[in-house]
C-alpha cells in the first residue's frame, strides 16, 4: 500500500480522536502517541473507536481483535485497519 493511502489511513484516525477526546488535545498527538498509557482511551473510548473504524473503512472487528497492541497509537490503529481490508502496512 502506497505511503498516501497509509497517510490517509493515520488522519482519518487522528482527526476522530482529536475531536471525540479531549485528552488528546491536551496532550498532543502523533502518529506513536501511547493513546491508553496517557489516558486519551479507557475501555469506553476503545469501543467509540471501533464503532468509528468499522463505519469509516467498512470493517468488522471481532471480539478478540480487542487487544491493547491494536490501541497503542494511531500507527498500530493505521496498521491494524490495513491489515483487516487485506493490504499490509
Amino acid at each position: 500500500m502506497d505511503q498516501v493511502t497509509t497517510s490517509s489511513v493515520e488522519q482519518k484516525i487522528q482527526g476522530f480522536v482529536l475531536d471525540k477526546f479531549p485528552m488528546s488535545r491536551k496532550a498532543g498527538l502523533d502518529r506513536e502517541s501511547p493513546l491508553l498509557e496517557r489516558g486519551i482511551l479507557d475501555s469506553l473510548g476503545v469501543l467509540d473507536v471501533v464503532g468509528f473504524l468499522e463505519g469509516e473503512f467498512s470493517i468488522v472487528i471481532a471480539d478478540d481483535e480487542l487487544v491493547p497492541e491494536h490501541f497503542k497509537s494511531i500507527g498500530t490503529l493505521s496498521s491494524f485497519v490495513l491489515k483487516k481490508l487485506g493490504k499490509d502496512a
